[in-house]
């Protein structure tokens, strides 16, 4: 494994699905991992070296991923100290997903859009990828400034838009929530791509843009908007554009951000989303999977306290969310284990 100096995936025609990848600054990661002494590993998993750093790509700074992976790397260190997780910054999912199929990454915090694709291309016959854990769900809304008079989707159509950072899997997220409205992107508003997911709360709030796409709960920038003078104001979808988008996108389910999320939030705000999840590179070994979802396990409650979306951060909801068939065989013998798989 490498320590690799990353830069933005180049966009294509084809609408963000296709990625350049910058590399350079070949340097070794893991000078210290030969300090490391033997260990015995935890229930199920054997007796084992303890592993080099395991590798977790993240995304940009400023986003939501970029903090949530401080967390779970620190979550599990506490549950399982032998298992050393090394976060590194990336352009986002988009390329997360190619550094894993390369090796580079061991694991990588991927939204639900990518996620999709991923699986979709690994049947094809490329690399597959598998998933370890559930990370959370993502609702998609837009944010704007409470003292400005949008309310609706349709109020936004011509307006400039921060759909997120380029590499983001939340620009894949707004490409088919707005596609199944039967709306486009670039053709229907002012669409601008960020080099850091943390960029578009300034936009918003100095005024350059009139809302901000994002997901979930949590989500810094959705945070730095509603603390801001003016507060902030979200915008989901009503029942009939959830039902067309989710009739276009089946991945897309109906999804609520609840009341209090964020400050000035005084109603659920409904809308659809995928899940998000932890996935593990082509050939990640079966026991450290094993040992990685049993310290995810132990962890929950930790990292429930850390994060309000580490709450849905559970085994529960990885094997309610994933088909066995994706999910990893090392975290596969874990779930069986514990009782949660037959």
């Amino acid at each position: 494994m490498q320590d690799l100096e990353v830069a933005p995936p180049v966009l294509q025609a084809d609408g963000f699905r296709k990625m350049s990848l910058l590399r350079g600054g070949r340097r070794l990661l893991f000078a210290a991992a030969s300090l490391f002494c033997l260990l015995p590993g935890p229930a199920g998993a054997g007796n084992v070296a303890t592993p080099a750093p395991i590798v977790m790509g993240t995304a940009t700074s400023g986003g939501g991923f970029e903090v949530y992976g401080r967390a779970l790397a620190e979550a599990v260190a506490e549950n399982d100290p032998g298992l050393v997780i090394l976060p590194r910054a990336t352009a986002g999912s988009l390329q997360n997903v190619p550094l894993l199929r390369s090796g580079t990454l061991d694991i990588a915090l991927v939204q639900g859009t990518a996620v999709e694709e991923a699986l979709a291309d690994g049947q094809k016959g490329k690399n597959p990828l598998s998933i370890l854990y559930a990370l959370y769900s993502s609702p998609g809304l837009f944010a704007v400034r409470a003292d400005q008079p949008y309310r609706t989707i349709d109020d936004l159509r011509g307006q400039a838009i921060a759909f997120g950072a380029a590499g983001s899997g939340l620009v894949g997220l707004a490409r088919d929530v707005l596609g199944g409205l039967g709306w486009d992107m670039r053709r229907d508003f002012d669409a601008r791509l960020l080099e850091r997911a943390g960029d578009g709360a300034d936009l918003v709030l100095n005024g350059e843009v009139t809302a901000l796409w994002g997901a979930g709960v949590g989500w810094p920038a959705f945070q730095a908007v509603a603390a801001g003078p003016a507060g902030a104001r979200f915008i989901g979808l009503d029942d009939e554009d959830i039902a067309r988008v989710t009739a276009r996108y089946p991945y897309l389910k109906e999804m609520s951000v609840p009341a209090g999320a964020y400050p000035g939030m005084t109603e659920a705000v409904k809308t659809v989303g995928p899940w998000s999840f932890i996935m593990v590179r082509p050939g990640f070994p079966e026991d450290l999977a094993y040992r990685l979802a049993r310290a995810l396990h132990l962890a929950e409650a930790r990292l429930a306290a850390r994060l309000p979306q580490g709450a849905e951060t559970t085994a529960v909801n990885t094997v309610s969310t994933a088909e066995v068939g994706v999910l990893h065989p090392g975290a596969i013998r874990y779930f069986r284990d514990v009782g949660l798989l037959p």
